[in-house]
């Protein structure tokens, strides 16, 4: 079944990327709210990689602003929450408990490779249910990538098992610093039929 054009407005159509927000705060309730939506989304053999850690406090955000090129600074600084959304390099510890089959476990510790990009992939993906997870009940998603994440690994996740993927400023949205929508590719510039 369709789901309605005022939820794809909301997931999609009129979604923007939050470029300031309202001073308002965003209870650790409405964040938990959000992760359990998007747990729902699919990843490849239920692997769940993404971890997501809030910075809900000026004072955690402050430890994450050198990390940050300049025109991500001040829109952070105001955001009510900024989630890291890392990656479980061990993910596969949770297996026995995601995966209905014996063996996965110890094929993802068994090879590195395989391991990493399932990791990696999944994490994305995790991050971006999480951003639809958001917008379904009413925030402002501000994705960036403009970080050193060496920076911010180094901050955050000393022991090396969490890596970061990209940031996500949260909040309610400050309609006054939306930049114009930029057009998107075309079906016959992105898509392939074969």
């Amino acid at each position: 079944m369709k789901i309605s054009q005022a939820c794809l407005d909301q997931l999609f159509f009129n979604a923007r990327t939050a470029n300031g927000f309202l001073d308002k705060p965003v209870p650790l309730s409405l964040l938990q709210e959000v992760y359990d939506i998007a747990k729902f989304g699919a990843t490849s053999m239920n692997t769940q990689p993404a971890r997501y850690v809030f910075l809900n406090s000026a004072e955690s955000r402050a430890r994450l602003l050198p990390a940050l090129s300049p025109g991500n600074l001040e829109k952070t600084k105001l955001a009510p929450v900024t989630v890291i959304v890392a990656t479980d390099t061990r993910f596969f510890e949770h297996m026995p408990q995601v995966w209905h089959n014996p063996g996965a476990k110890e094929m993802f510790e068994g090879n590195a490779a395989l391991a990493q990009g399932t990791a990696t992939r999944n994490s994305t993906l995790g991050g971006a249910y999480f951003m639809i997870a958001a917008r379904s009940v009413g925030l402002d998603c501000g994705p960036m990538s403009g970080v050193d994440m060496a920076k911010v690994n180094a901050e955050f996740f000393p022991d090396g098992r969490l890596q970061g993927n990209f940031l996500i400023n949260l909040g309610y949205g400050d309609n006054s610093k939306l930049f114009n929508r930029n057009p998107r590719l075309s079906f016959d510039q992105a898509c392939s039929v074969l």
